[in-house]
């Protein structure tokens, strides 16, 4: 068995661009209610309307994977995005791959989050599901409720194996 380690880097918005966007109170903003609110507009295109798609607003609690995790498989929504934001100021990872209908573990990448970031997967893009680290983490997510299959998955078979072994930097 092949044993190939996934490194994980830090979140931004020019590298998970092709996969999604990043949500952070970070550049151009409106001050809104009488000058006391920063607005950072227009973070993230949800998509989520397609074949008679509505909004689905949910709050998820995320229990932490054990570490080393074998990456064995990723999903993808082909009828929507997927918003996650965490509720606290916790990291999380943010598994994805690249690829149409199959990825090769070449092209699965791994970031870490600030804590203070959230993020956006658009339509079709492979990601493992939610990653939380440390502890139980709660997020508010959109995503997509109504008719049709809108969740896809692909396994990595072979004899390679994927490992995720991250532990967060000491302070």
């Amino acid at each position: 068995m092949n044993r190939i380690a996934l490194d994980t880097i830090p979140l931004t918005a020019a590298l998970f661009k092709s996969f999604g966007d990043v949500l952070e109170a970070e550049g151009a903003y409106t001050l809104i209610n009488d000058d006391t609110t920063l607005q950072f507009p227009d973070l993230a295109q949800v998509d989520v309307l397609s074949e008679g798609g509505r909004p689905r607003v949910s709050i998820y609690r995320a229990t932490p994977y054990a570490t080393p995790l074998s990456v064995l498989r990723l999903e993808r929504h082909p009828l929507s995005s997927q918003l996650f934001m965490p509720l606290s100021s916790d990291p999380f990872l943010v598994i994805v791959g690249e690829g149409k209908d199959s990825i090769a573990p070449s092209g699965v990448r791994a970031f870490v989050t600030n804590g203070h970031q959230g993020i956006n997967y658009h339509r079709g893009t492979w990601h493992h599901p939610l990653l939380a680290l440390g502890h139980e983490t709660e997020f508010l997510v959109i995503d997509r409720e109504g008719p049709g299959d809108n969740c896809e998955e692909v396994s990595f078979e072979g004899n390679t194996e994927l490992i995720l072994d991250y532990a967060p930097p000491s302070t």
